[in-house]
């Protein structure tokens, strides 16, 4: 397995991408051998955020030309993330029947996407 530096290769700022992020949906360029669950648990700890949701996307690379040589542009895969916008603590029963919190605490946005929000 990867690190998650290696995962998450960086995010993917378009028009769509940035209204999405207002609804907890971030887009990102992944490895691309990246499964859902490895991307995961990659936001998971560098953001500090709780994913609810991956979806992914392979990307085939273009033909492009220059002059005489033709070529293809690199294939990617892309990654969108959603995320726990409302995030609550977790309760669980302890011994003797009483209710106790975690005292994980998520972060409810990803301010490091690359654009003010």
């Amino acid at each position: 397995m990867s690190t998650a530096h290696e995962i998450i290769r960086r995010p993917v700022i378009t028009e769509k991408s940035t209204a999405d992020a207002a609804l907890g949906k971030y887009t990102f360029e992944v490895a691309v051998g990246a499964t859902k669950t490895e991307v995961r648990k990659a936001v998971e700890q560098l953001f500090d955020v709780k994913v609810l949701k991956v979806n992914t996307a392979n990307y085939d690379g273009k033909t492009k030309r220059q002059g005489v040589h033709v070529g293809l542009t690199a294939s990617w895969k892309k990654a969108v993330v959603t995320i726990d916008t409302d995030p609550k603590a977790d309760s669980y029963l302890q011994k003797g029947g009483k209710s106790a919190t975690a005292g994980k605490k998520y972060k409810n946005t990803i301010e490091e996407f690359g654009f003010g929000q």
